[in-house]
């Protein structure tokens, strides 16, 4: 069965390392409170904010390891209300666990995003 597992997080800058940096504590946090095994990873779809263009999210993946999923990014669009400097991220995750397991991860100014989600 293929799940969905919804994450966000922010930097203070527009700066590659931190771009990189952000996106790797995001990734690992979402593995490590899934369990997820990276071979069960279907694909990564990646957005950010269009104050971010030092670097692309999903090279930020490819730097964690994640060389063989299919990683994709795209531009959200400029909103009144968007939390700014953020990236979100959908991971298609082939597994048996049920939709009320799956731990979604929001991380620094990303978390109001989803206040009811606590890590």
């Amino acid at each position: 069965m293929l799940r969905g597992i919804r994450g966000a997080t922010t930097v203070t800058a527009n700066i590659r390392e931190e771009i990189f940096e952000r996106v790797a504590e995001l990734l690992s946090a979402i593995v490590q409170e899934n369990a997820i095994d990276i071979e069960d990873i279907g694909a990564v779809i990646f957005s950010s904010t269009p104050d971010l263009n030092a670097a692309f999210p999903a090279a930020g993946a490819r730097k964690l390891g994640w060389t063989q999923v299919p990683l994709f990014g795209t531009l959200e669009i400029e909103s009144p209300d968007a939390v700014p400097l953020c990236i979100r991220v959908l991971i298609l995750w082939n597994t048996d666990a049920q939709q009320r397991d799956i731990k979604h991860v929001y991380l620094h100014d990303a978390a109001s995003l989803r206040q009811d989600i606590k890590l």
